[in-house]
């Protein structure tokens, strides 16, 4: 592979398995340094053992986004190791179903904490160093669930909603200032959030193929990058689709019973 990020400075947020693993790891394949950030320090320590087999160069950081300070405390930390940050991939998410009675209010908070506001803590503590420099990219991973509100699941699509939202007005705001912003809205992707799925998951792909795709969209600038194609014309065509007939449609994906 053609190391076609050498010497940049790349940090991926929930490092430590998944999408983000694979992020990492072809990141450092194309040469750039890779922060790896992540709260499970054996996981991270594993993948920068594989980086570092590999030939390439990464630094564990054990952060949890969802703390602004941590996040904070994490960005210095990886410009004073590694240098000034060319690229930020805020990839850490969690994914619980939402139930109805009583709502299940610690999770959806913790759901909002670590997909939204983990996103926004990540991309605005790196933000200033890149608008100094005039050059830097911020990347976002959404999900095509941010397109349409789901049964079991309200908390998680307005979440990934929420973000699509932050990161296109964050986008326009930059416009000129030499920082790019992309959001990211994969579908199905085989990684431990999914494997509790007893459902069908339409064009599922594997976490090497994603991140693959993801990061050919970052090279090409991409504004927002929604894949794959098929599922996303679904999910989008579903928002006309009355009620009724999507909560049929989802009857086995509903994962709190209704009550």
């Amino acid at each position: 592979m053609a190391r076609s990020r050498s010497g940049q400075v790349a940090v991926v947020t929930g490092a430590s398995s998944g999408i983000g693993w694979e992020l990492a790891r072809q990141l450092a394949a194309e040469g750039a340094k890779v922060a790896i950030v992540a709260r499970r320090a054996e996981q991270l320590h594993a993948l920068r053992k594989v980086i570092t087999d590999a030939g390439g160069t990464a630094a564990a950081f054990v952060c949890d986004v969802g703390s602004r300070e941590s996040v904070e405390a994490t960005v210095r930390a990886v410009t004073e190791q590694l240098g000034p940050i060319d690229l930020v991939i805020a990839n850490a998410g969690v994914g619980r179903p939402t139930h109805l009675d009583p709502v299940n209010m610690a999770d959806v908070e913790d759901t909002f904490r670590i997909n939204l506001m983990g996103v926004v803590y990540t991309l605005s503590a790196a933000l200033p160093g890149m608008l100094a420099r005039k050059s830097g990219h911020l990347v976002g991973i959404s999900s095509l669930a941010g397109y349409r509100g789901l049964p079991g699941e309200s908390a998680y699509c307005a979440s990934k909603a929420a973000v699509n939202v932050y990161l296109d007005g964050l986008r326009i705001h930059l416009h000129g200032t030499g920082v790019k912003v992309t959001t990211v809205c994969p579908g199905f992707v085989t990684t431990p959030m999914t494997e509790m799925n007893t459902f069908h998951m339409p064009q599922v792909m594997t976490a090497q193929v994603a991140a693959g795709k993801i990061l050919r969209a970052v090279r090409r600038g991409a504004k927002v990058y929604s894949f794959p194609w098929r599922l996303t014309m679904m999910v989008k065509l579903s928002r006309w689709v009355p009620d009724w007939l999507m909560k049929r449609f989802m009857a086995d994906y509903e994962t709190a019973p209704v009550k």
